[in-house]
């Protein structure tokens, strides 16, 4: 990442990997106004203690908007106030999106659609770099549920699309960042669609 040319950034890791923390280093060492979007809902105490440390661990002087969904839009309306936008995370935006699965299922794959599209064009048209966080969370036990083969199989994808269009991409392991795509290797990947 830095100030002289945008980028795109995707760093993906499991559960307490390091991810957020080097998202906000990143962000730190680009320079420049960072507004950083949440997308977390504070539905229980965990989730609540959660969003507070994370809160704690970022400069006070940046800016933050907490959108569960619609993170396009809020993308959009930040153009000139940034140069620096840190989205964190994906996971919860899918999640935010997942109750609908149960009842329509290509409803909720076209909403999923609709937030990547919507992030992505409103980094095409802004000036800013984004950095985007995201879990990895096709590396463990097949959920022993519907819903949550549901939800893995659509951040999966979701993880795809967002590393396609990504300038760079960070694996963590551990609190240490792997750099699995730089800028400049976009065809290094022949893959053209989503796979397993």
């Amino acid at each position: 990442m830095g100030t002289v040319a945008k980028e795109l950034a995707l760093i993906l890791g499991g559960v307490r990997s390091g991810k957020s923390a080097f998202a906000v280093s990143l962000a730190n060492r680009a320079g420049g106004r960072v507004t950083f979007v949440a997308t977390a809902r504070a539905q229980d105490e965990e989730m609540r203690l959660r969003i507070q440390e994370h809160r704690r661990a970022r400069p006070p002087h940046w800016r933050t908007l907490e959108t569960p969904t619609r993170v396009g839009e809020a993308l959009q309306a930040e153009q000139s106030r940034a140069d620096v936008v840190l989205l964190d995370c994906v996971t919860m935006l899918v999640a935010n999106l997942l109750p609908q699965a149960a009842e329509d299922w290509s409803h909720t794959q076209a909403r999923v659609e609709e937030e990547l599209e919507g992030l992505l064009q409103a980094f095409e048209a802004s000036s800013a770099s984004v950095i985007v966080v995201s879990n990895e969370v096709g590396m463990g036990v097949v959920p022993a549920y519907e819903l949550g083969r549901q939800y893995r199989d659509l951040l999966g994808w979701a993880n795809q699309r967002l590393a396609r269009a990504a300038d760079r991409v960070y694996w963590m392991v551990a609190g240490l960042p792997i750099e699995v795509k730089a800028s400049g290797l976009a065809e290094a990947w022949e893959g053209s669609g989503e796979s397993d």
